[in-house]
C-alpha cells in the first residue's frame, strides 16, 4: 500500500507507540489522520490531524467514527492496555478490561470499518505482540487477549484479502512506552518501530517484525516453536 496520500484511523493515538504513529505517517505524507483517544485534547496538533474522542469499548462511538472516516483506506488498531499479573493472582475486572480493548474492541473497530476498507481497497492493520505466540506468565491476561487477536486476524486474512483489503498483524517485541516503564528488558525506540512498521505496509508484509528483538525471536519462531515458548515462559520463573 501507498502511505503518501492515504488516510488513516489510528487508535490510542496520543501516545507511545500510536503518536510515533501519528509523527512517521505525517512525515510520509498523508493526506489525512483520524487519531482517536480517549482524551482527544492529547492528540498531536496538525492540520492534517482530526481528533476523535473514542473508547474501543464503546461500540457506538465506534461506529460514528466509521460513519465520519468514509474515505478512509488504512486502519491501524494500536490501542491496548495491559496489567501485570500472573493467571492466578490476576484481577477479574482487569483481566475483562485486557480483553474488551485488546480483543473485542480491536473486533470491533474491523468490523465497523471492512465497508470502509472495501470500497476504498484499503489496508487492515492489527498491532499485536510477540506474547500473542507465545505467553509471559506475568502478564497471563494480556498475552491471551493478544493471542485472541492474533488469531482472528489470520481468521480475517482470507476474507478480507479477497475483497482488496491488504491484513497485517505487527508483533513487536518490548517498546520504551509507559506501558513497559519499569520493565528490565530490551526496548526498541517507538518512532523505529513505527517507522519499521509502515515500512512493512508499504512492501506488502502480512506478518511485520518491526524491531531487533522480534525480528530475531520470529525466525526462533519459525524455526523450534517449543523453544520459543520456553523462552517467554521463563520471564515466570
Amino acid at each position: 500500500m501507498e502511505i503518501t496520500g492515504s488516510t488513516t484511523v489510528i487508535t490510542g493515538a496520543n501516545r507511545g507507540l500510536g503518536r510515533a504513529l501519528v509523527d512517521a505517517l505525517l512525515e510520509r505524507g498523508v493526506k489525512h489522520i483520524y487519531a482517536s483517544a480517549r482524551n482527544p485534547q492529547t492528540v498531536r496538533v496538525d492540520e492534517r490531524i482530526t481528533p476523535v474522542a473514542l473508547d474501543v469499548t464503546d461500540r457506538a462511538a465506534i461506529k460514528r467514527l466509521a460513519a465520519l472516516a468514509t474515505e478512509a483506506d488504512l486502519l491501524i488498531n494500536n490501542a491496548g492496555v495491559a496489567a501485570f499479573a500472573p493467571a492466578l493472582d490476576a484481577d477479574p475486572d482487569g483481566l475483562a478490561r485486557e480483553f474488551a480493548v485488546n480483543f473485542t474492541g480491536l473486533y470491533d473497530m474491523v468490523r465497523a470499518f471492512t465497508p470502509v476498507l472495501v470500497k476504498n481497497k484499503g489496508a487492515l492493520v492489527n498491532v499485536l505482540t510477540l506474547l500473542a505466540y507465545a505467553p509471559a506468565p506475568p502478564m497471563a491476561g494480556y498475552s491471551a487477549s493478544k493471542a485472541a487477536a492474533h488469531s482472528l486476524t489470520l481468521a480475517l486474512r482470507p476474507a478480507l484479502t479477497r475483497a482488496g483489503v491488504s491484513v497485517h498483524g505487527v508483533y513487536p517485541g518490548g517498546i520504551d512506552t509507559d506501558m513497559l516503564a519499569g520493565v528490565d528488558t530490551p526496548k526498541a525506540a517507538p518512532r523505529a518501530v513505527a517507522d519499521a512498521i509502515l515500512d512493512g505496509i508499504a512492501s506488502g508484509a502480512e506478518d511485520i517484525y518491526p524491531d531487533p528483538t522480534s525480528a530475531q525471536m520470529s525466525e526462533l519462531w519459525n524455526t523450534d516453536p517449543r523453544a520459543f515458548t520456553a523462552a517467554f515462559t521463563a520471564m515466570g520463573s
